[in-house]
Formats: C-alpha cells, sequence, structure tokens
C-alpha cells in the first residue's frame, strides 16, 4: 500500500485502508514532535503553498509541517504570481514541477486543482476549493480517533451550510465507518454527487440528510458545524435567518449522548454557528483539531512524497 506520487483532492481519493495507514503515521509524527526525535524527512524537499484565499490555519500548518520535516515551503500568493494575469493553471503546474517535489492549492473552483494535478509531474494537494476541504477532514478524524480510540460505533451529526467541509466529512466519515448526518434546512444541503459517492461507501443509512437539528443530534457522539457564510458568498441576512434554527448551542449539545463532543474547524463566528458556551466549553475538540491539521499534514506530505516520518 503506497501513497507515493499520487494526488490528493479529495477524501474519496483515499481507500479505508490508506486512510488507516495515514492516521497511524500522523499519530506517530505527532509523538515525535513531542518528545523531539522527528527526522528530517523531507530534507531538501521543496512545497509549493499557492493560495488564491486568505488563510491562517492551512498556511501556517502545513508551513510548520514542512519545516519539523526538514522541508522547505515556498508560500506564493496567486495575486502575485503570473497565475493573476492570465497564466493557465495548467502552465503553472507544468513549470511547478521542475522546481518542487509537492504543490498544494488553496482556491474557489475545484476543477482549478483537478486540471493543476492533471498538469502537475509531483503530487498535487487540494488545501481547499468551494466543493471539498479534505486536509481538514484529515485532523478532524484524527482528532475523533484521538478521543473515542476509534470509529467503530461513532454516530457524527453536522449543523448547518452544507458546504466544503460538510462534503468532505461525509466521504470521510464513510470511509471510516461512521455515521454521518447533516442537519441542514432546505437548499443548504451538502453535493448530492457526494452524498452519493459517500453511500456508496458507506450504505444508504449510514449517510443521512435532515432538516430537524433537534432530530439530527439525538444519541449524536460529535457535533460539528462551520460558518454560516464563506467567502464569496452573498445574502448575509437570509442566511443568517435560515440557519439561525442550526446554532451549535447548550440546548442542542445536551441532546447528544452523554460524552459528545463539539467540533468546528475555524475560523469561527462566535455567537452564529456556535455559542461561546460551547466553543470554549469542556466538551469542545477544536483546539486539539486545530493543532492536527499540522501533524495530519506532515503524515499526508510524507507519503504523497514517498517518505518515512
Amino acid at each position: 500500500m503506497s501513497l507515493k506520487g499520487r494526488d490528493f483532492l479529495s477524501m474519496a481519493d483515499l481507500e479505508a485502508g490508506e486512510l488507516v495507514a495515514l492516521l497511524d503515521r500522523a499519530a506517530e509524527f505527532k509523538r515525535a514532535l513531542r518528545e523531539g526525535r522527528v527526522r528530517p524527512s523531507l530534507q531538501g524537499k521543496l512545497v509549493a503553498l499557492i493560495f488564491q484565499k486568505p488563510s491562517t490555519r492551512t498556511r501556517v500548518s502545513f508551513e510548520a509541517a514542512v519545516r519539523h520535516l526538514g522541508g522547505h515551503p515556498i508560500n506564493m500568493n496567486a495575486t502575485e504570481m503570473q497565475l493573476g494575469r492570465g497564466e493557465t493553471i495548467s502552465d503553472t503546474g507544468r513549470v511547478l514541477s521542475r522546481y518542487v517535489h509537492a504543490i498544494t492549492l488553496r482556491t474557489f473552483a475545484h476543477r482549478e486543482v483537478e486540471e493543476l494535478a492533471e498538469a502537475a509531474e509531483v503530487p498535487v494537494i487540494n488545501a481547499l476549493t468551494d466543493l471539498e476541504h479534505p486536509c481538514q477532514v484529515l485532523a478532524d478524524l484524527f482528532t475523533i480517533r484521538e478521543r473515542f480510540g476509534g470509529f467503530s460505533g461513532i454516530k457524527l451529526t453536522y449543523l448547518g451550510d452544507g458546504n466544503n467541509v460538510a462534503n468532505s466529512l461525509a466521504l470521510g466519515c464513510a470511509l471510516a465507518g461512521m455515521t454521518f448526518t447533516a442537519a441542514s434546512p432546505p437548499g443548504y444541503e451538502p453535493d448530492e454527487a457526494i452524498l452519493g459517492k459517500a453511500r456508496s461507501l458507506a450504505g444508504e443509512g449510514a449517510v443521512r440528510v435532515v432538516q430537524d437539528p433537534r432530530e439530527a443530534v439525538s444519541g449524536a457522539h460529535v457535533l460539528y458545524t462551520d460558518v454560516w457564510v464563506s467567502m464569496g458568498q452573498g445574502d448575509e441576512a437570509r442566511r443568517h435567518r435560515d440557519l439561525r434554527p442550526y446554532q451549535l448551542n447548550r440546548e442542542l449539545l445536551e441532546l447528544a449522548d452523554p460524552d459528545a463532543v463539539v467540533m468546528h474547524c475555524l475560523p469561527a463566528h462566535r455567537g452564529q454557528e456556535i455559542t461561546d458556551e460551547v466553543l470554549d466549553g469542556p466538551c469542545s475538540l477544536v483546539w486539539d483539531q486545530a493543532e492536527n491539521r499540522m501533524h495530519a499534514q506532515a503524515a499526508l506530505l510524507c507519503l504523497l512524497m514517498g517518505e518515512e516520518v
């Protein structure tokens, strides 16, 4: 089983066994980092980090992972590249493949990361598109496994806008053998094609979409939410009105499993999709989740580039 030389554009790019191996590698990297024994597995390797959207966690976690492993990140703002002056994604991929050993891209249209991967001769990583955010979900699954010791019998409920994170969560839960439920108002559901793919991986009953948030959280072990208005989306007043019943608050948390945890990919709009009481409360895994971006991405980079953690 090897990921060497492959691209990572979607959670669907992994098989269940590959996901387990990747999470095992992330756990080993995390232990090694804390014990001061990380080997410079990416020494002499260059990783291009291209951002067409603003970023905090994705940029810093990728850069930190590369540096911890002895590699060199090259941060590239799309507005400062020829890409911002009309050069095609394909041409950029062909050129960068001559300079670096892997490329990450954070952009809007999912087709752009696919086009980059088609042209590039080195691994391409989806650092976020409007359709998926697979690196986030790798960290989420790693965090859930840390807390519960595994995935068997775990039910995850996602509340709110069925965005890129929700799409990747549906696929990730299916791969991991968890139950995924999205609670969204009409018109805000996760992508139907991705839901279909997740159901084909996990079975029809393991991937659900409902409108009632109280029904969705009943007995859930993980409650997950994200912002109501993503970058580039308009009509904020309507979205806030439609999504208000899906706020992750104490009342909904009390309907979940007694040992339920709370997750949010950040940044959080406190008082909107989640309350301060829940975000900062004892059930919150949000800060572990944010830290684990770095560990999961370190493992991903090593496996795609053919190295050991």
